[in-house]
């Protein structure tokens, strides 16, 4: 596919204060730095993006992502940073600040902060597979499944019905090794990339969704808390690397700002 003039291309980075499972998990340190900030970095340094923006509600939160480089066009409504609020309501809310204020864009990414491993080169490559793919709406990052669906099972009382109604019937998937199964793949949080257009559709994926797949460690995500322990067993050992940043740490500016909180 070829382009007249460059894409006008928006990085998304959901970072709502309101996580229960690892709490302010998004600015939690990791190596010195929020957790945040490694997602800006990859963002930027990948340089396939006109802007980079952190949708989120908190203003402690907004002053981290603008030292480290992003765009805060605005606070998130609380309406549209709940536990429960879908992707489709910060999206267009963000795509619509943008647009009043004359920032339209081609196409946009999410990059989710709770995926600390995911490199500028993996940005680079998926960007090059999303632009260079005919017919799809969106790309979206997916790994092979560990735990396989053909084993998994839903409960009602005391009986149970296979998951997925799909095995032969004379050889069930739950009575297989997982070798046999059929390959499935589950996204993970690495990233999603979508044509603007979707979104005045009512979806941030479209209906034709191509496959993203995630190599090593791309799509660990943080989820909780013995993520979070593995995560940084994964940097300690020198299995997974962060994203370079090439500031000093936040907290080593702004020492006494605590959750939005000055002390004096």
């Amino acid at each position: 596919m070829s382009y007249k003039k460059p894409l006008r291309s928006l990085a998304m980075i959901p970072a709502r204060a309101g996580s229960l499972r690892v709490p302010d998990k998004n600015v939690r340190l990791l190596n010195e730095h929020p957790l945040l900030a490694y997602t800006i970095a990859a963002a930027l340094n990948s340089r396939v993006f006109s802007t980079v923006v952190v949708s989120t509600d908190s203003e402690y939160y907004a002053d981290i992502a603008r030292y480290y480089g992003a765009d805060v066009p605005g606070l998130r409504p609380p309406s549209l940073a709940t536990s429960t609020s879908p992707d489709l309501g910060w999206v267009g809310h963000t795509l619509q600040t943008l647009k009043s204020i004359g920032r339209d864009y081609d196409c946009f990414s999410i990059l989710r902060p709770t995926s600390p491993f995911r490199l500028p080169s993996t940005i680079q490559r998926a960007w090059h597979q999303f632009t260079n793919s005919v017919g799809i709406d969106s790309l979206r990052a997916v790994e092979k499944c560990s735990q396989h669906p053909g084993k998994m099972w839903v409960v009602r009382g005391n009986r149970m019905l296979p998951l997925l109604p799909l095995s032969p019937a004379n050889n069930a998937w739950h009575n297989n090794q997982f070798q046999v199964l059929p390959e499935v793949f589950v996204q993970n949080a690495s990233l999603e990339m979508a044509w603007a257009r979707v979104v005045d559709q009512g979806s941030i994926a479209g209906h034709t969704i191509m496959p993203f797949l995630t190599k090593e460690h791309e799509g660990q995500d943080i989820n909780h808390e013995k993520d979070w322990w593995y995560v940084n067993h994964l940097i300690e050992q020198g299995r997974a690397h962060l994203p370079k940043i090439y500031l000093r740490p936040y907290h080593d500016i702004y020492p006494h700002v605590e959750q939005g909180v000055t002390s004096h």
